[in-house]
């Protein structure tokens, strides 16, 4: 894979990151930009977004109590972090850009549990509810292409979906790959699922990287201030032709 990358500023040498063997999970990602800000983070909450989360975390409750679901949790954004690098300016219209500020994400052992869950009239409420509030929505079903490991729901923390955005799936799949060693060195990033959206999503997102810290503080300043998140992942990225759409969320 490495040989079908554009490399840039390889000296900086970051350790190689250290993945797991992929899940056999199908997921379920419904995602949807509610309360619209100006700003890079996210302050007050809309009463239609409490009203839709107290639904989802009901809904979700409710496939868990059923056994249809290994996994649904909820989730509001606080903050849109550095990283959308220039290269989604130089393709503007092309691709929605990613302000999604309230995400459900529903893990599943098979597809036909997915299939279960996407036929059924909760399914459709849930996403007509979605709908009808939303200025504008993702839907998508995915596989895990590449883990660091499992994200944990169960406990609180800072958890981000970031939406990528290529040319080309393996080039993006190889530079995500290449920069990850920065996020394990520099943040402490024990954890990440990269999901896969399937054929039958219509998206132009790529892949979106799913991982959590445990504090704000754990991510942010890195961001802010290591010179090589510039240098060693966004360059790579927008020498790749990859754009990254980064959120981060807190748990509902």
């Amino acid at each position: 894979m490495k040989n079908d990358l554009k490399i840039i500023n390889e000296h900086q040498k970051f350790q190689k990151v250290s993945l797991k063997e992929t899940t056999n999970s199908f997921y379920l990602l419904l995602a949807a930009e509610i309360d619209h800000s100006l700003f890079p983070f996210f302050i007050t909450t809309s009463k239609k977004k409490k009203y839709i989360i107290r639904e989802a975390k009901e809904w979700s409750g409710e496939l868990l109590k059923q056994g249809i679901a290994i996994d649904a949790t909820t989730f509001y954004a606080c903050l849109i972090p550095p990283g959308i690098g220039k290269y989604l300016k130089e393709r503007q219209g092309e691709v929605q850009v990613a302000k999604y500020d309230f995400v459900i994400l529903i893990e599943t052992s098979s597809r036909q549990k997915m299939e279960e869950i996407q036929n059924s009239d909760e399914y459709k409420q849930m996403v007509q509810k979605i709908t009808s509030i939303a200025t504008a929505t993702h839907f998508i079903t995915a596989v895990n292409v590449k883990r660091i490991d499992s994200v944990d729901h169960k406990s609180p923390g800072v958890f981000l979906f970031n939406y990528f955005f290529a040319d080309d799936l393996q080039q993006n799949i190889g530079i995500w790959e290449y920069t990850a060693g920065w996020f394990q060195q520099e943040t402490g990033l024990d954890n990440s699922t990269v999901l896969l959206p399937q054929g039958n999503s219509n998206t132009k997102y790529t892949i979106i990287n799913h991982c959590r810290w445990d504090n704000m503080s754990d991510i942010l300043p890195s961001l802010l201030f290591k010179r090589t998140f510039q240098t060693y992942v966004l360059d790579n990225f927008y020498a790749n032709k990859v754009a990254a759409m980064p959120i981060l969320y807190k748990k509902a």
